[in-house]
């Protein structure tokens, strides 16, 4: 007797699942110890990126804690268009964009450079103090930052000034200028965090093959053509790679450090949507407003990891996806 098609394809499938899923089982069993490590990390991002994000429903609602979100009132749109239609969008818009902006140019390529000339040194002592160095301020808070910052600068009694008047020059007022405010986030965020941005990058350093360097000193190439014939290529994807995870948080400026430095003063440079997400939402119990602006905010990001990838597949890249 004949087996029907579709019987042998049922049970087909049906065999498949159960290879499948004993095959999963086995390695469940084989690497438990390292499902156990991945555990701590993969509970992390449940609990604070992806559970969260379930709120976000409340951009929708006219929420009201004591309601609740089941029972708060459906708006759909209404907090979305407020924000769009607030003469304050455009000045959030601007600059958000433009510190972003400073940091994608200025901040972005120097662990590359850091990277690159530490790579150069052969002396193993000399390099491991300089990346002990740099690393250190990652670990300082942003608030002992800004406290330096208003040691540094501040008008009366700053060292920066005090010199700068002891050279003939006259005070500057860094800390409540509009004009000093972008360039004294991006000095700071800089100074901050450039060391520890170099660890992903002299990994990568690390791994390129040292015969490749070997090959371009037989065909004569000097150290700066082995740098951009050899170093450069190989970790293009690397950098790509991060400049993709970069622009997810494109608009995400910092809010400890801007709330801090932050003054009635500057605050017409300085306010971006990170300060008056905490304005409206914390201060000004806005609940769904805030979050409608923080949704816009995320969906920026969004955006642009996206079409970066896109375009990173464009050139060959591999892209993160």
């Amino acid at each position: 007797m004949t087996v029907k098609p579709k019987q042998t394809t049922q049970h087909h499938a049906e065999k498949t699942k159960r290879k499948y899923g004993s095959f999963l089982l086995r390695d469940l069993k084989r690497d438990r110890w390292l499902y156990y490590l991945l555990m701590p990390g993969l509970l992390y991002f449940i609990l604070f990126k992806y559970l969260p994000m379930l709120g976000t429903v409340i951009a929708f609602q006219d929420y009201h804690p004591y309601s609740g979100i089941l029972e708060s009132k459906w708006v759909g749109w209404k907090h979305f268009v407020r924000f769009f239609s607030d003469e304050m969008f455009w000045g959030l818009f601007r600059n958000t964009m433009v510190l972003a902006v400073y940091n994608l140019l200025f901040f972005f390529p120097l662990p590359i450079i850091i990277a690159l000339m530490l790579n150069e040194v052969r002396q193993e002592l000399f390099k491991r103090f300089v990346q002990t160095v740099i690393y250190i301020p990652h670990f300082i808070s942003w608030v002992v930052v800004v406290g330096f910052a208003y040691i540094l600068f501040a008008t009366e009694d700053g060292i920066v000034n005090e010199a700068l008047t002891s050279m003939g020059f006259e005070r500057i007022n860094f800390l409540l200028s509009n004009d000093w405010f972008r360039t004294m986030i991006t000095s700071q965020v800089i100074w901050k965090e450039t060391g520890w941005g170099t660890i992903i990058f002299l990994a990568a350093l690390a791994g390129v093959d040292q015969q490749l360097y070997e090959a371009a000193r037989i065909d004569g190439a000097n150290r700066w053509q082995q740098l951009w014939t050899v170093t450069m290529p190989a970790i293009r994807s690397t950098i790509i790679i991060l400049l993709i995870l970069r622009l997810g948080s494109f608009l995400d400026n910092g809010f400890e450090q801007i709330f801090l430095m932050l003054n009635p003063l500057n605050r017409d440079v300085g306010e971006v949507f990170d300060t008056y997400v905490y304005t409206s939402g914390i201060q000004n119990g806005q609940f769904s407003f805030s979050t409608a602006v923080g949704l816009f905010k995320s969906l920026i990001g969004f955006i642009l990891v996206v079409a970066a990838n896109y375009g990173a597949k464009k050139i060959g890249e591999e892209g993160v996806y």
